[in-house]
C-alpha cells in the first residue's frame, strides 16, 4: 500500500514547505510525519468495538457503557509545524456544564449534516478557536476512544501551518495554547492516577507541563498517539 493511499481519501501528502522541518529540533517533525504516514490509520473504524478507552485502565467502565447510548464524536489532534513541533489544546470554559476548565483537544459531536468525523473535527476546531481548514493538512486517524460518558471519538491527527491565527469562542474555550511534541511523546512524562468515580475507582493517563495538567481522556488520547506513532 503506497503513503499516498494510507493517508486515506482527501488526505493529501503535507506541503514541501512543512516537510522540510530543522533537523536538530528535540523531535523533528520530519520524523513525526514518516511515521505517521504509515503508522496512522488511513480511514476511521466506525463500526467495530473500541479496543481504546477509559475502560482500558477502569476495566468495570465497560459494562456499565453498555447500559447508555453511544454517542459519535471527533476531535482534532493539530500537531503544529514549528522547529519544535507542538500540539495545540484548549482550556475548556469554566461556566461550561461538562468538564469545565479541563485541558481538551477542539471537538465535539459528530452532527447530522457533517460529512464524517475529518469534517467534525474541522468544523468545531473551526468554531472553538477559529482554527482554518486551510491551515490544516489532516495525515490519518487514531483508533477510536471510548468514554466513560458514552462517547465514541474519532481522533483526528493533522499538521497545522505555524502562520495560522486564533480566534476564540469565550462560551466554549477560555485559553489555547501549544505543549512540546516532545514532552507529550515521552512516555517519562505519562503518569498513572486514581481516584473515586461514581462510586467507583477510576485509573486514568495524565500528564502535567508548566503546571497545566492533562489528564481523563486527553491524556489518553495522547497515549494512544504515542503508542501507535512511536512505541
Amino acid at each position: 500500500m503506497s503513503e499516498g493511499t494510507r493517508l486515506g481519501a482527501g488526505m493529501p501528502e503535507p506541503p514541501d514547505d512543512i516537510v522540510a522541518a530543522t533537523p536538530d529540533a528535540p523531535l523533528p517533525l520530519a520524523d513525526f510525519l514518516a511515521r505517521a504516514r504509515t503508522r496512522l490509520l488511513p480511514e476511521p473504524d466506525l463500526d467495530g468495538d473500541p479496543a481504546r478507552g477509559d475502560h482500558e485502565l477502569t476495566p468495570h467502565f465497560r459494562a456499565l457503557l453498555d447500559t447508555i447510548p453511544m454517542r459519535a464524536a471527533a476531535v482534532l489532534i493539530p500537531v503544529v509545524a514549528r522547529r519544535q513541533p507542538s500540539i495545540l489544546l484548549t482550556l475548556r470554559s469554566a461556566h461550561l456544564n461538562n468538564h469545565p476548565g479541563q485541558i481538551a483537544f477542539p471537538g465535539g459531536r459528530i452532527d447530522p449534516q457533517d460529512a464524517g468525523p475529518l469534517d467534525a473535527a474541522l468544523r468545531e476546531a473551526e468554531e472553538e478557536v477559529g482554527l482554518a481548514r486551510d491551515r490544516v493538512t489532516p495525515l490519518g486517524y487514531l483508533d477510536p476512544y471510548l468514554t466513560r460518558t458514552g462517547f465514541r471519538i474519532v481522533p483526528v491527527v493533522g499538521v497545522v501551518r505555524p502562520d495560522f491565527g486564533l480566534t476564540l469562542n469565550p462560551d466554549e474555550v477560555d485559553e489555547a495554547f501549544e505543549v512540546p511534541l516532545d514532552f507529550l511523546m515521552s512516555p517519562d512524562n505519562h503518569q498513572r492516577e486514581t481516584r473515586e468515580s461514581q462510586g467507583l475507582l477510576r485509573t486514568f493517563h495524565a500528564m502535567t507541563y508548566d503546571r497545566r495538567r492533562i489528564w481523563g481522556v486527553t491524556a489518553g488520547i495522547l497515549r494512544s498517539l504515542y503508542e501507535r506513532v512511536y512505541g
